[in-house]
């Protein structure tokens, strides 16, 4: 087996909190167990919140945490044209299909809700005919691109891939993927090349990692991934979830509920080790 690699991944569209903290103490600590590196990727696609103060912040506070990593670090907006490439790849395939649905359109029509709660996507646009879509997209209608789920699935049969835990030392495991209760995922958005499951794969497999460490709220998307990682040819790593932090009201620390970040808690007096004991290390 090649030399364990794992990555710690981070959007800087805010400031870190105790839940990045875990997630990169884990991983760093995973490195560490298994005689490995763990790499800092900047998953910065989101160019309307993502900002370069955030990026230069979470490099403070990383540093802080007392965590280093190779250089250069790889930062996905860099990388858009390679995103393309692999959406290409799958358009060649025939699985990739305009969508011109709105949200409310969706959530009026669908079936049900993906493991996230979002509403299924109902295939409303799959059924156009290559006519409709090549006159809606001449118009310029804005448009975003789906994976065809059902046709995806046809070509690569059932899915599995192996899950280390509860510790990253423990026993491997096969896990069955059930990549169709997300529907037709969005692969590529109407301002952008890509999305985060598609670049996901893309950086895993161009960084040769090995172990993926990520929090029990992604343990569902694992499911796209293997299926991508089928269809591209991508190697599939191990995968390790972790738990997560809540606060006392049981919620997942989270950026859009304004959980205080590592910066207000370093006001506050809090040190590294401070936040390597609440995590549990």
């Amino acid at each position: 087996m090649s030399t364990p690699l794992l990555r710690f991944a981070p959007s800087p569209n805010g400031h870190l909190h105790l839940g990045h903290a875990l997630s990169a103490l884990v991983t760093w600590d995973a490195a560490a167990r298994l005689g490995g590196t763990a790499l800092l990727r900047i998953e910065d696609i989101d160019r309307k919140r993502c900002k370069p103060e955030f990026t230069a912040a979470i490099l403070e506070d990383l540093h802080w945490l007392g965590l280093s990593w190779p250089q250069p670090v790889l930062i996905q907006s860099d990388r858009f044209d390679l995103y393309a490439e692999a959406a290409n790849r799958l358009r060649d395939m025939d699985l990739l299909y305009p969508c011109f649905c709105t949200r409310t359109e969706i959530a009026a029509a669908s079936p049900g809700t993906d493991p996230d709660g979002a509403p299924l996507y109902p295939g409303t646009c799959r059924h156009l005919s290559n006519a409709e879509r090549i006159a809606r997209l001449q118009r310029g209608d804005p448009v975003q691109f789906r994976l065809d789920g059902q046709a995806a699935l046809a070509r690569t049969g059932p899915l599995s891939f192996t899950v280390i835990g509860p510790t990253i030392l423990d026993r491997p495991q096969i896990r069955y993927a059930r990549p169709e209760r997300w529907g037709d995922v969005v692969l590529q958005r109407k301002d952008l090349p890509t999305s985060y499951h598609l670049s996901v794969v893309v950086d895993d497999a161009a960084q040769t990692i090995t172990h993926v460490t990520r929090g029990r709220d992604l343990e569902a998307a694992t499911d796209i991934h293997v299926l991508l990682q089928m269809l591209l040819g991508l190697p599939s790593p191990y995968y390790h979830f972790h738990r997560l932090m809540r606060d006392q009201a049981g919620e997942k620390l989270s950026k859009s509920r304004q959980s205080p970040s590592l910066r207000d808690l370093r006001a506050q007096g809090w040190t590294p080790d401070d936040v390597r004991r609440a995590g549990g290390f």
